[in-house]
């Protein structure tokens, strides 16, 4: 078991003849955009200051969401009827005209008993709009997000493209994703040792894992190129130590996460512990879904590879 943790403006010819290459371009053009979504106030190793805006972070978001309501719209609007609506306001109310092309000055008049037909015209008419003014908001998002992107990533060269004698001398305020993840790397720690005499699995990493689950997260996440480390010492507020099982780097949004796999959950010692574990890791503001992942299976319900994907593919992608 998992538990889950850790967004025509013309007529109809025109709108239907935008080709499919237009529009994978632009897919991934605006695909780029919203992977690279960094965090705000954003931890970092020793010597590094991270400081992207609020501002920075809610525009990206904002972009995503633009994106899937113009994305909506846009299918909603190639399956819409042919035709406008006209809506004219009298001293009864209104009254609602269909018109085949943007010349007509009448229209053919729908009667107020075909609220289905004038539901679908109504809402197209909707439609229309918010797409025009989506794409004005969104195609503005999209030049300031490239724009910033640029200059963060000229600010991050400024050290990531130096020699590595350079470095050494520098206290840099950001660095590019690889020097960030293998500064990380490279502050050592101690893990609890896995003696000879007892079972265990070696990963790809030539590091000693405890179980065949742990085996198959280390490597997941050493293949996607995911940096971590295996039962590094967290110390507690007051002063006590735990290993969790995986200390995850998520580069992109310059975060650290920790991943519990509980592997023997059929057994009721071992999973009042892990509670008791849990309870532990709130007290210290790291929470399931956000700081924290969790994992968990029994003797007879593994944890499979897919369920490893899907998590890797949910906090780290």
């Amino acid at each position: 078991m998992i538990i889950n943790n850790k967004s025509l403006f013309n007529r109809e010819e025109s709108r239907k003849g935008i080709t499919n290459m237009k529009k994978q371009n632009n897919l991934l053009e605006n695909q780029a955009l919203i992977t690279k979504t960094p965090a705000t106030k954003v931890s970092a190793p020793k010597g590094v200051m991270m400081s992207y805006t609020n501002l920075y972070s809610e525009a990206r978001q904002r972009y995503s969401e633009l994106l899937s309501i113009k994305n909506s719209k846009e299918a909603a609007l190639e399956k819409a009827p042919p035709g406008k609506i006209h809506v004219s306001k009298t001293s009864h109310g209104v009254q609602y005209y269909l018109r085949n092309e943007s010349t007509d000055k009448s229209g053919k008049y729908i009667h107020k008993s075909e609220k289905s037909l004038i539901k679908k015209y109504l809402q197209k008419s909707y439609d229309e709009k918010i797409l025009r003014l989506v794409t004005v908001e969104s195609e503005s998002l999209k030049k300031l997000l490239f724009k910033t992107e640029n200059v963060i990533t000229a600010v991050q060269n400024v050290y990531s493209d130096s020699p590595a004698e350079v470095k050494e001398l520098i206290i840099p305020i950001d660095v590019s994703d690889e020097d960030y993840a293998q500064k990380w790397l490279n502050i050592p720690y101690e893990g609890k040792v896995i003696p000879d005499l007892l079972p265990f699995f070696e990963t790809k990493r030539k590091e000693r894992v405890r179980s065949k689950s742990e085996l198959n997260i280390a490597n997941a996440l050493a293949d996607k190129g995911i940096p971590y480390k295996y039962e590094c010492p967290l110390q507690l507020s007051n002063g006590a130590i735990i290993y969790p099982d995986f200390t995850v780097l998520d580069v992109k949004r310059r975060r650290v996460m920790y991943w519990e796999h509980r592997g023997m959950m059929d057994d009721k010692e071992y999973a009042k512990n892990s509670v008791q574990r849990l309870k532990t890791m709130m007290g210290e503001g790291i929470f399931v879904g956000k700081k924290l992942i969790i994992t968990e299976e029994t003797s007879t319900s593994p944890l499979g590879t897919n369920e490893i994907n899907a998590i890797i593919k949910k906090f780290f992608s």
